[in-house]
């Protein structure tokens, strides 16, 4: 009897230190540690978790602290948030530890939040310095490294100095006047004369509209005032870039033609037998059907350029298509075999084939949401 005891307390033993070693075996993970805490949060008297936890701890923290080490001889602006990066992994295994009963009793744990509030200022202090090196430099791409410096700074130490306004006047430096020019019109249907309705609706879509929503709500996002050449002429604005936009290779082809035919049936009521009973028979037709069909398509070459420097910003071109079909029919057959589909294209006597003036414009109503994306995204920081 004593035998099958002792042997039981070992078999207990034996699976609390195996347990403990599975801790132990990825102990370089500080994750571990926060697994080990969670087991003591369902059972606090997990035998495994209690042994291997002073060892994770002790591990965890001297590995940060070889990182932080090893960081703080880097002179890198980005050794600080590496730095603070691996406190704040100790500390938030601090306030884990001290949370949970169980690991208070066999850990205690290092306090490191005034050692992260002292590198908050110190980094602070050098994301400003830094920060005001750029703001002293000639250049958009200075001020917009000096903006987000400034902004780094508030953010680490809410307040630090005077980091904000600094950000305002660093997005004031970096502020570019664009023009956008009337749409140029290379296409096919320009050149030979045909209408001028969808010309027009470029024109208003594409220089009237853009400057109109990118001065909209939203315009405070970024760096840019924008204008009508028209606009810039009359207000004496002296522009930094300017966008022209050439509408290139339209195609709206004549509709093509395709014609298929497909069986109808239906189960009909014909009459009744001599008890009353409902008689029924399958009547059958042929639905013949003319579908007429195009895709059109155009190109629109955006081009943003430093009028000083004669850089290009963007060169770049977007495509869209537009599709129509539509479909009539004629039948052979019984009529009752036909569906209230069938009779639908066998009732459309004609086709509502669009004017090309109304594709065109169509088409250019899928190409503005992509010139609108291409210029916000060369002015955004």
């Amino acid at each position: 009897m004593k035998y099958i005891f002792y042997t039981l307390i070992s078999l207990v033993l034996f699976a609390g230190c195996k347990t403990s070693k599975d801790y132990l075996s990825r102990s370089d993970n500080d994750n571990t540690l926060f697994d080990a805490i969670k087991t003591l949060k369902k059972n606090n008297g997990d035998t495994s978790a209690l042994n291997a936890l002073p060892v994770l701890y002790n591990l965890a923290q001297q590995r940060n602290l070889r990182k932080i080490n090893s960081y703080s001889s880097s002179r890198e602006l980005g050794r600080w948030d590496k730095m603070i990066d691996a406190y704040s992994t100790l500390q938030e295994m601090y306030y884990a530890i001290i949370e949970n009963d169980a690991a208070s009793r066999v850990v205690t744990p290092v306090n490191y939040q005034q050692t992260i509030t002292g590198l908050k200022q110190g980094a602070a202090a050098d994301y400003y310095a830094a920060a005001t090196s750029f703001l002293n430099k000639p250049g958009r791409a200075e001020a917009k490294q000096a903006y987000n410096y400034f902004k780094k700074a508030d953010k680490l130490v809410p307040g630090y100095e005077d980091a904000k306004l600094k950000m305002e006047e660093a997005f004031e430096h970096a502020i570019v006047n664009v023009v956008i020019n009337p749409v140029q019109d290379n296409s096919y249907f320009f050149n030979t004369g045909w209408g001028n309705y969808g010309y027009n609706y470029s024109n208003e879509y594409f220089q009237q509209t853009l400057v109109r929503e990118l001065k909209g709500t939203n315009s405070s996002r970024y760096p840019a005032r924008f204008y009508t050449d028209w606009e810039a002429r009359r207000d004496h604005v002296q522009p930094d870039w300017e966008v022209n936009l050439t509408l290139r290779n339209i195609n709206i082809p004549r509709p093509y033609t395709n014609t298929y035919s497909r069986n109808a049936s239906q189960r009909v009521e014909v009459g009744r037998d001599t008890s009353g009973k409902i008689i029924y028979r399958t009547v059958y037709a042929t639905v013949h059907i003319a579908r007429q069909s195009f895709t059109a398509n155009a190109d629109m070459e955006i081009n943003i350029t430093d009028i000083v420097t004669r850089k290009n910003i963007v060169y770049n071109s977007v495509r869209e298509d537009y599709s129509w079909q539509e479909e009539h029919a004629t039948y052979n057959g019984d009529s009752r075999a036909l569906s209230a589909n069938d009779w639908a294209l066998i009732n459309n006597s004609y086709y509502n084939e669009p004017r090309k003036e109304d594709v065109l414009n169509e088409l250019y109503r899928r190409i503005y949401p992509q010139v609108k994306n291409k210029i916000t995204y060369a002015v955004d920081w």
